[in-house]
């Protein structure tokens, strides 16, 4: 139903409640301690490659990885979800996590691999993700870019809490043991969270019903499956730059002779600002829709990623990894709303893991590619001038949706 001009029509029987924030808020918890896996390889990039002599492309292809297993996933499990309930897929994946870590942290190039693609990845964050994405946008139809933005911050609360925390204990216990340790702590926070209190949404779709409509509108003028690899597209294109100095600004700052310590707390401001900001773009998303808050969070995210390209100041640098996070924190958020507000929910449960499959393929591209740069080139900058042209191009792609879309916001299909 399309809302009146006023929204009362379309919420005057909301099934947003005092659960729906519960969910979200047991959301939050979870995502805050399965995102500080893929945050282990970054930190020790360096230490890493060093005990195991390989160069920082191979070590970034680990959390290239990571990425790219989340994403194919969360398709899979995303399926399975619907049919077994989240409980089930988050407790799993915490299992599986766990398990990739110990396996990670067995000291091999190959063991790195398997245990970030397929067990930290696909089983691992792929059952968390995108799940308990889904989950909580079944929980909301008021404020659901808000919810959105709240949840997907514990990547951010992640990257506040754990780089720290890593960087002493690589220097203390080494990185191996640091891994295993962290598994210790997925196993003993996530499982019980998952299992306790976790609760069917009021919106999910019966068990064995199919997701996909036999005979869809055009959306935007599109046919449907045009509009999601549309979108799917453009998430990759941004993606690739927000990678970069999430994956590399640690060993960036030791090449330019700042302190490990100061490069990781760099990462906690980049990663700070973006959970803080990330409540003010779910705000703004739901009050001027999900693609205009993508065309706005990508723009300030090629600003930033461009500035930095003119700074080598540690001051600056701070600064400019501030900007980076408040611009790049509330567009996947925004992507997710997007797909809600276009299609129905009962396509959710496939239509929104296969956006985050193809961020997150950007996510995995842009780690990959920055760290294949720096080995070609020996420094960053023909790195970070690569994304922004990738921003750029995801600038045209969601510009030319905006003018499809017009004044109206979508067909809020809820």
């Amino acid at each position: 139903m399309a809302p009146d001009a006023s929204g009362t029509e379309r919420f005057a029987h909301s099934i947003e409640s005092r659960a729906s924030w519960v969910a979200a808020g047991v959301t939050l918890a979870i995502l805050s301690v399965s995102y500080g896996a893929p945050l282990l390889v970054a930190v020790g990039l360096k230490p890493i490659a060093a005990d195991l002599g390989a160069s920082r492309s191979v070590l970034a292809l680990a959390g290239s990885l990571t990425w790219m297993g989340s994403g194919i996933g969360g398709v899979l499990m995303g399926w399975v979800a619907d049919r077994t309930g989240v409980r089930v897929t988050a407790a799993f994946g915490a299992v599986m996590m766990a398990l990739g870590l110990a396996l990670s942290s067995t000291g091999h190039i190959w063991a790195l691999y398997v245990g970030h693609f397929l067990l930290i990845g696909v089983f691992g964050n792929g059952a968390i993700y995108a799940p308990l994405v889904i989950h909580v946008s079944r929980w909301f139809d008021r404020r659901r870019g808000t919810a959105l933005a709240l949840i997907s911050s514990g990547q951010y609360v992640a990257g506040v809490v754990w780089p720290a925390v890593f960087e002493r204990g690589f220097d203390r216990f080494g990185w191996r043991a640091t891994m295993l340790a962290f598994a210790g702590v997925v196993l003993l926070a996530i499982v019980p969270v998952a299992t306790l209190c976790l609760r069917p949404a009021p919106d999910a779709p019966r068990p064995g019903r199919s997701g996909r409509a036999r005979h869809a509108p055009a959306v935007l003028g599109l046919r449907p499956n045009v509009l999601q690899a549309t979108l799917c597209f453009a998430a990759f294109l941004c993606c690739v730059p927000m990678a970069m100095p999430a994956s590399h600004i640690v060993a960036f700052c030791s090449d330019l002779g700042i302190a490990p310590e100061q490069g990781a707390a760099m990462l906690s401001v980049l990663l700070g600002c973006a959970f803080f900001s990330r409540q003010f773009w779910g705000w703004l998303a739901d009050r001027v829709g999900g693609l205009a808050a993508v065309m706005v969070g990508s723009a300030c995210q090629t600003l930033a990623i461009w500035a930095f390209l003119l700074t080598q100041d540690e001051i600056g640098l701070f600064a400019v990894a501030g900007a980076f996070g408040f611009g790049f924190s509330g567009i996947i958020p925004a992507y997710v709303l997007a797909i809600r507000e276009f299609f129905p929910s009962a396509e959710a449960s496939w239509r929104v893991p296969m956006l985050l499959l193809w961020g997150m393929g950007g996510m995995a591209f842009g780690s990959w590619l920055a760290g294949a740069l720096y080995d070609h080139f020996g420094f960053y900058a023909p790195a970070f001038a690569t994304g922004g042209a990738f921003n750029v191009a995801n600038l045209v792609v969601i510009g030319l949706l905006l003018l499809r879309q017009g004044p109206t916001r979508g067909v809020q299909l809820a």
